[in-house]
C-alpha cells in the first residue's frame, strides 16, 4: 500500500458513522416545525397543527406594495425565519382576490357570500375560518354571521368538511372527483388550528374523514383542490403552484 492510500484509508475510517449516514432528509432539519406526515386510509398527508398560545395564526393577501403575494415563496421572503408554515387559504377569482369574506388585522376587506352557483364554494354549507385573539374557529356561514365574532382574520371557502361532528350532507363517502386538496380544522376548544394537505389526489370524503376521524375535528373547512401548496420550512419544502390569492400561516407571537 502506498503511503497516500494508507492516508486516504486513515482518514474513512477516522469519520464518524453518523456523518456518513445521515440521510439527506436530516441535512434539511425535517420533523421541525408544526408539521408532519401522517398515514390516513392507506392515503399520505401532510398535517400542520398550530398551538395558538405559542404562535400567532394570521392571513395574507396583499404586500405592502398593495399586490398580492402571490406565492408562498414571496410570502416566505417577507415573512423571514418567523414564518413556521404557510398554505393556501381559500378560493380566489382571477384577480387573485377572495372570492367571499375576507378580514385581515381586523379591517373587512371582502364581505360575506350568501349567493348560490357552480362549484365547490357554493356547496352549502359553505364555511367561515376565522382567528380572534389566541383562539380560531370554523363555521358554517349562516352561523358565523349569527355569532358576530368580529375576528382578528377571516377567510371563507367550502363546502364545510364536517359540521358539528359529522360529514357534510352532500359529501358522499368516496366520490369520482380526486385531486389535491387542502384544508383546516380546530380543537382544544379553538386553543388549536389544524392544516392539512393530501400528498396525492383524494376524494372529498376521505379528506372529510381526515379531520373527523384522524384530527379529531368536530368543524373543518376545504380550503381548495389542485392549487392547493405548502410551506414548510421544517420539511424542506416550498411548494411552486400557480399564482395564488389569499395565504395563511403561523408566526412567532
Amino acid at each position: 500500500m502506498t503511503r497516500l492510500a494508507f492516508l486516504a484509508a486513515c482518514l474513512v475510517l477516522s469519520t464518524p458513522l453518523a456523518a456518513v449516514a445521515e440521510p439527506a432528509s436530516a441535512a434539511k432539519g425535517a420533523g421541525n416545525g408544526p408539521c408532519r406526515p401522517v398515514q390516513a386510509e392507506g392515503q399520505p398527508f401532510t398535517v400542520c397543527t398550530v398551538d395558538l398560545r405559542r404562535e400567532r395564526v394570521r392571513l395574507f393577501w396583499l404586500g405592502p406594495d398593495g399586490l398580492p403575494y402571490s406565492s408562498l415563496g414571496s410570502l416566505a421572503d417577507r415573512q423571514g425565519a418567523r414564518l413556521s408554515f404557510a398554505m393556501n387559504a381559500g378560493m380566489y377569482d382571477k384577480g387573485q382576490a377572495p372570492v367571499g369574506l375576507y378580514v385581515e388585522e381586523g379591517r373587512e376587506m371582502k364581505g360575506v357570500s350568501t349567493a348560490n352557483g357552480p362549484g365547490n364554494f357554493h356547496l352549502k354549507p359553505n364555511g367561515v375560518f376565522y382567528v380572534k385573539g389566541d383562539r380560531a374557529g370554523v363555521m358554517d356561514t349562516a352561523r358565523y354571521l349569527k355569532a358576530k365574532p368580529s375576528p382578528d382574520f377571516a377567510t371563507q371557502s367550502g363546502p364545510m368538511l364536517v359540521v358539528e361532528g359529522k360529514i357534510h350532507p352532500k359529501i358522499s363517502e368516496d366520490g369520482p372527483s380526486q385531486k389535491i386538496r387542502n384544508g383546516v380544522g380546530v380543537r382544544d376548544d379553538g386553543r388549536t388550528a389544524i392544516f392539512a394537505i393530501s400528498e396525492q389526489p383524494v376524494t372529498f370524503g376521505a379528506f372529510a374523514r381526515l379531520f373527523k376521524d384522524e384530527l379529531g375535528c368536530r368543524n373543518a373547512l376545504f380550503l381548495d383542490g389542485s392549487v392547493s401548496s405548502l410551506y414548510a420550512p421544517g420539511l424542506g419544502r416550498s411548494d411552486l403552484s400557480r399564482p395564488l390569492g389569499p395565504l395563511v400561516g403561523a408566526v412567532a407571537k
